[in-house]
C-alpha cells in the first residue's frame, strides 16, 4: 500500500483530535472560498484552480488521500499566490496542505481505516 508507507503511525488521543480539528478547518475554508469563488468570474482559466480545491477539500474532510490532497493543495494555493496576487489566506491555506500532507491524517480517517496498521493476535494453539 503506498498511502501506508508514507506514514510511521496515525495518531490517536490529543494528537489525533488535532489533526482532525486541522483537516476539519482546512477543508471547510478551502471549500468555502472554492463555492464563493466561481460566483465572481465565469472564464475556465480562472476557476479550474478553485474546483481543484473544492475536491482536494472534500477528500481532506474525509481523510482520504490525506498527502496526496495536502500536496495538491499546497501546490494550488502557492499558484494562486503567484499568479493572481498573493493573499495571507492563500498563503495560510498552502500552509496547512503542506503541513497535512507531511504530518498525515491521524487515526479519525479513511486513510487509517483503509491503509492504517493491523493488529492481529495470533490464536494460542
Amino acid at each position: 500500500m503506498f498511502v501506508q508507507r508514507l506514514f510511521s503511525t496515525f495518531p490517536n488521543g490529543w494528537p489525533g483530535r488535532g489533526l482532525l480539528l486541522q483537516r476539519i478547518v482546512t477543508a471547510v475554508a478551502l471549500f468555502c472560498l472554492a463555492v464563493g469563488h466561481p460566483k465572481e468570474t465565469s472564464h475556465f482559466p480562472l476557476i479550474l484552480p478553485h474546483v481543484i480545491t473544492a475536491g482536494a477539500a472534500v477528500l481532506l474532510l474525509l481523510g482520504l488521500w490525506t498527502p496526496i490532497c495536502g500536496s495538491l493543495i499546497a501546490v494550488v494555493e502557492a499558484w494562486m499566490v503567484f499568479t493572481y496576487g498573493g493573499n495571507g489566506v492563500s498563503i495560510i491555506l498552502a500552509t496547512l496542505g503542506a503541513s497535512l500532507a507531511m504530518i498525515g491524517p491521524g487515526a479519525w480517517s479513511l486513510d487509517a481505516w483503509l491503509f492504517g496498521r493491523k493488529h492481529f493476535e495470533m490464536p494460542e494453539r
